[in-house]
């Protein structure tokens, strides 16, 4: 054999193998996530965090999740969906309700009362959002999850012990519709996302807040307000709803073998794991507040009869604006009940 045919031919083999480890390293991925709340809150440290290992587990370690808390990649939170949708981030956890208006189909679920079981009805979410909200209103991210907090309740600097204590108070809302909630009930409303209630609290600007029992030790809101009104039986005033998006061309990029190993770990298993930690840490939250002596009021069935009735001009103001826009917003309510009940064990 020629020499320098036989030379020439190892140092390609050499170059060949020397390129076989960087190759296999190519496909590792490394995605960031980007998202609003502390490090210690329920959602990045009891269930992103978690969600990430699994995933790294799944894959032997070929796919990493980075975690980018309390906005520490920039922004505000309202501007968390697009910066997955312009790859600012490679996902990004916000709640749906911080952009008002734009996501008009997934308002269903926010809607007053209409959540009853947080996993049931994450479960729905889900569903909906495959067969219909992904392509319609989500169309520039893919989602990878999607879920709804446990019953959202009152929180206020004086006590409501009924609807008529809500005329004076000044109260964070999260959303549109739960801000429409807020007025209707008699309430001033203001719209701000979660980060921004403790010093809110302080200066003034409110005297309460709307948000569930979960998520109350990571903006210390306990030590801030003292009174607490819960709504008998399952029935809870709101939910929000929440997303974990991704950028599209980051997820289209993924190797087959990756991007089946995140669906698996993704969707409506990622949907009623993350509902199912938030409701189960509403319980020890709330145990905070009674431990330093708050006040906690039920309300009785009939007291939250009078809220029901309270609330169903925004219902009724919700479908007539989505009928404007061309959506059958009472086939949307339709919809959504009947997959909470059909999903609720």
């Amino acid at each position: 054999m020629d020499r320098r045919f036989f030379t020439k031919t190892l140092g390609a083999a050499a170059l060949a193998l020397a390129g076989l480890p960087m190759a296999a390293q190519a496909q590792d991925v490394t995605l960031r996530l980007h998202q609003f709340l502390p490090p210690v809150a329920t959602v990045p440290a009891q269930i992103l965090k978690p969600w990430g290992e699994r995933l790294a587990e799944a894959s032997d370690g070929r796919i990493a999740i980075q975690h980018f808390d309390a906005m520490s990649l920039g922004g505000r939170p309202p501007e968390l969906i697009d910066q997955a949708r312009d790859g600012v981030a490679d996902m990004t956890m916000t709640l749906v309700g911080y952009t008002p208006g734009r996501f008009p189909r997934t308002e269903v679920f926010e809607l007053p009362f209409m959540m009853t079981d947080p996993v049931a009805t994450s479960l729905a979410f889900w569903e909906m959002v495959e067969s219909d909200f992904q392509d319609s209103e989500y169309q520039d991210v893919k989602i990878l999850g999607a879920w709804v907090h446990g019953p959202g309740l009152v929180h206020t600097a004086d006590p409501v012990n009924s609807l008529e204590d809500m005329q004076g108070k000044t109260l964070r809302g999260p959303t549109r519709v739960i801000t429409d909630l807020l007025g209707e009930l008699g309430a001033t409303p203001v719209g701000m996302p979660l980060p921004a209630i403790p010093e809110a609290l302080s200066k003034g600007v409110i005297n309460g807040t709307v948000i569930p029992w979960e998520v109350t030790p990571a903006v210390r809101l306990t030590e801030l307000v003292t009174n607490h009104t819960e709504f008998a039986g399952d029935e809870a005033l709101y939910t929000a709803t929440i997303v974990l998006a991704m950028n599209k061309a980051k997820y289209d990029a993924l190797p087959d073998d990756l991007r089946a190993i995140l669906d698996e770990e993704s969707g409506a298993k990622l949907s009623a794991f993350a509902a199912e930690v938030m409701y189960a840490a509403d319980a020890p939250a709330r145990q905070i507040a009674v431990d330093a002596g708050n006040t906690i009021v039920t309300l009785d069935e009939a007291e939250v009869a009078r809220w029901k009735e309270a609330a169903q001009p925004v219902i009724e103001r919700w479908v007539a604006e989505m009928d404007g826009k061309g959506i059958d917003g009472q086939a949307l309510i339709d919809q959504a009940r009947g997959l909470i009940d059909a999903k609720t064990n």
